[in-house]
């Protein structure tokens, strides 16, 4: 199974992170991870991470850099997760496909169960 790229959106808002918890039908459900999505062939990481941001939550979101990338595979999935600190510019949050959504500390990231690759 060849890798799959994911980009993933570390939005940060007065010191605080946005996580996302996975949807209870969907791998790895009700697990909390930083929101975003695969990257369609022939788009650049970037355009990806703001598609998927404004499917997923219905906001708009400026991406500064990226930060990470890491590796992940199990059973049913193989990814390069590439993870863009970015910033809210616009819109209002609104779960289109998650459980549920929390902004929490940096500090406090340890208290969530986290998807792996996503912790």
């Amino acid at each position: 199974m060849k890798p799959i790229n994911v980009v993933a959106a570390i939005i940060k808002k007065n010191n605080l992170y946005l996580i996302a918890q996975r949807n209870k039908n969907k791998h790895l459900a009700l697990k909390w991870e930083f929101p975003g999505g695969k990257v369609n062939r022939n788009e650049k990481f970037e355009e990806a991470l703001l598609r998927e941001i404004k499917e997923e939550l219905n906001i708009k979101i400026k991406t500064h850099k990226k930060i990470a990338e890491e590796r992940y595979k199990d059973h049913k999935i193989n990814i390069i997760l590439h993870y863009y600190l970015c910033s809210h510019i616009d819109g209002n949050l609104k779960l289109n496909e998650h459980e549920n959504i929390a902004w929490i500390k940096k500090k406090d990231f340890f208290r969530y169960d986290f998807a792996e690759g996503d912790g």
